[in-house]
């Protein structure tokens, strides 16, 4: 089971989307699994061929758990599968192997795991003393859903109906609440444990907004861009120049990233928030790089994200300009150890050459783990995204 985030403890299999005697390959997507945070699709890291999935659909494992095992020679993982039904047939005859197979049906414990259930349908089954076994479910590959409990309470006797009434509402607010518990545990975790220090400077993005202008008045509307894939293509940029800042704080010591995959925090339509990776940013030109973002942000917002996604992130970048910010002061995303905030583009007055006149500037801030840099290598940092601003036309392309 995959770390899909800071503080998860828990993952449930929804569904596998392998079995046994399948050939995979790195970055294939075998399962979907259940966090707090939504069902994410989980890829396998390494190729071969499925030998066994020991943990079963249904099924609640901490992280780090055994979910399948797999070999690289397929003829082995073929030798093995069968292997247990013909060990198992010789050794009674067809008739007799009848009877062991009765005491070992009524034993609940494997029953359970065949029922594809949520956390929260579970939970809220038990609340209602809703037998799940009599319900079929509605969610994907046929799991259990907490409306599917719901729906089956709603059929019941009329007087059922002002007890089961009340709690329907906030339990629309138990996944929300769920992930807030999450992030409250991350972000406690984050200034408990990383010693952050905080710099800001404001940057002249007119010269940028100029080139952005013109560059989109020559494209049709499908294909124009955003000024975010500009920050997002500087930040990346820079970190070129200040490795430091990019990687993860494990095991007493800084691990510097092999990429650079940028966080990008995400807010959900049902509230919360989520923080999936764009890969390789450094190397996108803006064309891909908007292609990414806009792919990123409506599979997260519609369930569909991968566990590379959640799990790759090197740094954090953070844009709240749209809610009408003008400075963000970020808590770090553990176990990376900076995040970089944007506000809006407001227009300022700013002296320039002398001249005072009204320009639109940007409030760029800067959250780093003491531990691995300090300001000085963090002012740098912030100023090489300034400077790479200044000079849009180079970051169109690599």
């Amino acid at each position: 089971m995959p770390s899909l985030g800071a503080d998860m403890q828990f993952g449930t299999i929804v569904d596998w989307r392998i079995k046994p005697g399948d050939a995979v390959k790195r970055g294939d997507v075998v399962a979907l699994v259940e966090t707090e945070k939504g069902v994410i699709e989980v890829e396998i890291f390494q190729s071969g061929v499925v030998e066994a999935l020991v943990v079963p659909a249904g099924q609640k494992v901490p992280v780090g758990a055994l979910l399948a095992k797999l070999t690289s020679d397929g003829q082995t993982a073929a030798a093995q599968a069968p292997a247990p039904e013909k060990t198992v047939a010789p050794a009674s005859a067809p008739k007799v192997a009848e009877p062991p197979a009765q005491v070992a049906v009524p034993t609940p414990a494997p029953e359970a795991p065949r029922l594809r259930v949520s956390p929260l349908a579970r939970k809220r089954a038990e609340e209602l003393g809703v037998d799940l076994s009599s319900l079929t479910g509605s969610g994907a590959a046929g799991s259990i859903t907490v409306s599917d409990v719901e729906q089956a309470v709603a059929g019941a006797k009329t007087e059922a109906a002002p007890v089961v009434a009340p709690p329907v509402a906030p339990t629309k607010g138990l996944d929300l609440a769920a992930m807030r518990r999450v992030i409250a545990a991350a972000m406690a975790r984050s200034k408990r444990e990383i010693p952050h220090y905080y710099l800001a400077t404001t940057i002249d993005m007119r010269k940028s907004l100029d080139w952005l202008a013109a560059e989109n008045a020559n494209r049709p509307v499908t294909k124009r861009l955003l000024y975010s894939a500009l920050l997002l293509r500087a930040v990346a940029l820079a970190l070129r120049s200040t490795p430091e800042l990019n990687g993860f704080y494990v095991d007493d010591g800084f691990k510097p990233a092999d990429g650079i995959h940028i966080g990008v925090a995400i807010s959900l339509r049902q509230g919360g928030l989520i923080n999936p990776a764009i890969h390789d940013v450094d190397t996108k030109n803006l064309d891909q790089l908007m292609e990414s973002m806009l792919d990123l942000v409506n599979r997260a917002r519609t369930g569909h994200l991968r566990s590379s996604e959640l799990s790759d992130g090197t740094i954090t970048v953070t844009n709240l300009g749209e809610q009408g910010v003008e400075s963000v002061f970020g808590v770090i995303y553990p176990p990376q150890v900076a995040l970089v905030g944007f506000g809006r583009i407001t227009e300022r007055p700013v002296a320039v050459n002398g001249l005072l006149g009204i320009r639109p500037v940007i409030d760029a801030t800067l959250a780093a783990d003491h531990r691995v840099s300090d300001g000085h290598r963090g002012g740098r940092f912030l100023l090489a995204i300034d400077r790479l601003l200044q000079e849009p036309e180079k970051l169109k392309s690599n």
